[in-house]
């Protein structure tokens, strides 16, 4: 197999992959306007009923997904607030825009939840909201509880993501020490009618983790939260304050977030308009174009990034001796949200993240086979790096041998980055103003 080729091919999926997950795009193939009605999927809405239309954006494709609407609404939309971590290509005509931080929040996102609560608050019965939400909203619109900072906040959240959480986990926390996730902005939204659309990020597309369920109820407790902490042992790494909160809220001192049965589902709609399995839908339909027998894993991969890494290099393995399940050449299709444990907390070199580590550990898998292998963040971003991700083959541990780079050190010190920034084989997109989880994609020749 030509590894060039396989490597090129790769990319190109991948940049399909991302096109697929383009948030305007996205919304506009759900949302139109005949009239004055309205149209969301199936539902429709009578405009002349509603006194005011407002829409609250937030996300990494806050952006996009906000010019889509106000494309659809125009003179209609009444006003809101768009917030993300990059400034708008073009202005809005009605909207605010907030710059906000991510992945870690700050004053910024608090300030900027305080400014879309003031929004809600003008919100009245025969009012309309819409919710553009996306990947990213959790850090870039932060109110905390009562009692609790943003500093406590941003300590538990790294406390939890070093001790290798999983996404539920991370949210069951985040639910049950804010204001407004688990449900919260939903309740300062009504008795308006309300509408969320979604761009997920989240494994197995749960409305309740994408952005940490802001307009969903919540199937989480307090105790909950407490048993995720307990099992990792991290409960005398938090803040007092975030521990005393918990315990508070285990006693019943504090109230839940929303639960379902709290709401009437006649007031609420919501839909996903974007999802992984979207996009790796997009690189199957290229794959084949490009000649290649495809095998579309899962949308859903979860668990340490450098175990899904074995396992996907050893169905790489029976494709390449055996033609099971499909025969070469062929082209493994996967997505999810994988995690990394720091199993060395001496910072060394710029570290990585999950799609750069599991592409270190597949690298080390495949030496000396035809295989290429390509992993990637579709936001452009793998966790704290400013890579997407990276693209390896068959001969890359060889060629860093050759320098004198050691993958097995690297992967020891969780320093994926440095590996491949050696090889040059990093991959930069900048942000790419989407996020639907990681995208893998596997050429066996």
């Amino acid at each position: 197999m030509d590894l060039k080729q396989a490597r090129e091919h790769a990319l190109e999926m991948y940049n399909e992959a991302v096109e697929a997950a383009n948030p305007k795009k996205c919304v506009l193939d759900h949302v139109r306007l005949a009239g004055s009605t309205l149209m969301v999927d199936s539902a429709k809405y009578d405009l002349d009923e509603h006194e005011a239309i407002y829409v609250v954006a937030f996300g990494k494709a806050a952006s996009s997904m906000a010019e889509a609407v106000e494309e659809v609404l125009g003179d209609r939309l009444t006003g809101g607030l768009v917030v993300s971590d990059t400034q708008p290509e073009n202005p809005y005509n009605k909207l605010g825009f907030y710059l906000s931080s991510h992945p870690i929040p700050d004053e910024r996102s608090v300030n900027a939840a305080k400014e879309v609560v003031s929004v809600l608050e003008n919100a009245g019965e025969k009012d309309l909201v819409i919710f553009l939400i996306s990947g990213g909203g959790s850090a870039l619109l932060a109110l905390p509880a009562p009692g609790i900072s943003i500093e406590d906040k941003k300590k538990a959240t790294e406390t939890l993501l070093r001790s290798g959480v999983d996404k539920y986990g991370l949210n069951a926390v985040r639910k049950h020490i804010s204001q407004i996730k688990g449900g919260g902005l939903l309740k300062k939204a009504l008795p308006a009618r309300v509408i969320t659309l979604l761009l997920s990020n989240a494994v197995s597309d749960r409305l309740d983790a994408i952005a940490s369920g802001p307009t969903v109820p919540d199937p989480t407790t307090f105790e909950d939260a407490w048993r995720v902490i307990e099992a990792l042992g991290i409960e005398h790494k938090l803040p007092p304050h975030v521990v005393v909160h918990l315990e508070e809220g285990r006693e019943g001192n504090v109230p839940e977030t929303l639960k379902e049965g709290e709401i009437d589902p006649d007031k609420v709609q919501t839909l996903i308009v974007g999802s992984n399995f979207k996009s790796l839908k997009a690189v199957q339909k290229k794959a084949e174009e490009l000649g290649y027998n495809t095998l579309l894993l899962s949308s859903q991969i979860s668990g340490e990034a450098r175990e899904v890494a074995k396992v996907v290099a050893s169905i790489a393995f029976d494709i390449e001796r055996f033609g099971i399940p499909v025969a070469t050449p062929a082209c493994i299709i996967f997505g999810g949200e994988t995690t990394v444990t720091v199993h060395n907390t001496t910072a060394v070199g710029k570290g990585g993240g999950r799609s750069t580590e599991t592409a270190l550990s597949f690298a080390m898998e495949i030496i000396g086979h035809d295989i290429a292998g390509l992993f990637c963040d579709t936001d452009g971003i793998d966790g704290p790096i400013d890579a997407a991700g990276a693209i390896c083959d068959g001969q890359s541990r060889l060629t860093a041998r050759a320098m004198n780079v050691s993958a097995r050190e690297h992967l020891a010190q969780n320093n994926s980055y440095d590996f491949f920034d050696k090889l040059g084989d990093l991959i930069f997109t900048g942000p790419t103003g989407t996020n639907v989880m990681d995208i893998g994609i596997v050429i066996i020749g």
